[in-house]
């Protein structure tokens, strides 16, 4: 069980056997309905053959932007040897919405989530859904995105060992019925220790394991002193995330603490793997040049494409092509 300053916390993830790690839904209310509209992707119940389009589904990727997620599919067309049929491309499942994007390559699921935990926690909502209605089983999931890092080379890849809010807790708060609810925002650790091994020799950046911080704002909430608001001193931003670095805190995002603890809830093994865009101990803004932050973001997607080609057996495999060996 993974803990936060020795706290110890509950998991659905322990209830799992098997190793397999199928999307459930603790609402009641969902068998009742006649049909089921997952609205902000366009899809629905009655509308769409979920079983048939999704059914295969095992890795689901999800990032902020929609057109890192259309390359990120690109990219696993590529990884995996996935070859469409003839006068086929990639589409956007969910391109009557402007809200998200969704793309399918083989058992990959590449989907944006937009900024902040509100957005993510929509699309993660329909998400769960979808995979339930179609019958996935043995399903991971993976937010793969970008952050600040602290005491880290701009660059450095963060696997997520644990998450807490802005206040240093390891809980997602929600408003419920006028009530606050707070539900244990958990990540699998094993399958974060897993991610750590997925490096190349040739790779020039690093991969390491932290805590990390997701809060509700970009600004104030990541102490940042250009927002259009700032009430504190730059000593004060500076004790602040030295302290956050003491206590083995390594980035800074804003949807970490919203996806583990929605995966937790549904019993679905979830990591977080984020490249840091700069160091925060250093600065607030991201001066990298354009190209740059562009090889970096790819850094995350390396890293998990790398995960999830050895568990359908073609890592393995493409190695041995590389080396000449049949």
């Amino acid at each position: 069980m993974n803990g936060v300053d020795g706290l110890e916390m509950p998991s659905r993830l322990n209830h799992i056997k098997n190793g397999i790690c199928t999307a459930q839904l603790p609402n009641p209310h969902i068998a009742d309905m006649e049909e089921d509209v997952l609205y902000h992707f366009g899809l629905g119940t009655k509308t769409h053959n979920l079983p048939i389009m999704f059914a295969d589904v095992k890795f689901v990727c999800i990032g902020g932007s929609p057109m890192r997620m259309e390359k990120f599919a690109h990219f696993m067309l590529e990884e995996l040897g996935h070859v469409l049929p003839a006068g086929q491309s990639l589409v956007n499942i969910s391109a009557v919405t402007d809200r998200y994007a969704m793309y399918k390559v083989g058992p990959v699921l590449s989907v944006s989530h937009g900024i902040g935990m509100p957005s993510a926690s929509v699309m993660l909502h329909e998400l769960i859904k979808l995979l339930n209605h179609a019958g996935c089983t043995d399903v991971t999931f993976f937010r793969i995105g970008t952050c600040g890092g602290l005491g880290l080379e701009p660059g450095t890849v963060v696997v997520s060992e644990s998450t807490v809010d802005g206040l240093l807790r390891p809980f997602l708060d929600t408003a419920v019925l006028g009530k606050r609810v707070s539900h244990p925002a958990v990540l699998d650790i094993n399958l974060a220790r897993e991610l750590l091994t997925c490096t190349d020799p040739q790779d020039n950046f690093a991969v390491v394991l932290g805590k990390t911080m997701c809060t509700d704002d970009f600004y104030e909430g990541q102490a940042r002193l250009d927002g259009a608001f700032c009430d504190y001193s730059k000593d004060e931003k500076l004790q602040f995330l030295r302290d956050l670095h003491q206590q083995g805190i390594r980035n800074i995002e804003m949807e970490s603490l919203c996806f583990a603890a929605m995966c937790n809830r549904a019993g679905i093994k979830g990591a977080v793997v984020c490249v840091t865009l700069l160091d925060r101990l250093e600065g607030d803004q991201v001066f990298a040049a354009r190209d740059t932050l562009k090889l970096w973001e790819m850094r995350p997607q390396k890293v998990v494409a790398r995960y999830i080609q050895q568990k359908l057996g073609i890592r393995g495999q493409q190695e041995n092509l590389v080396n000449g060996e049949k």
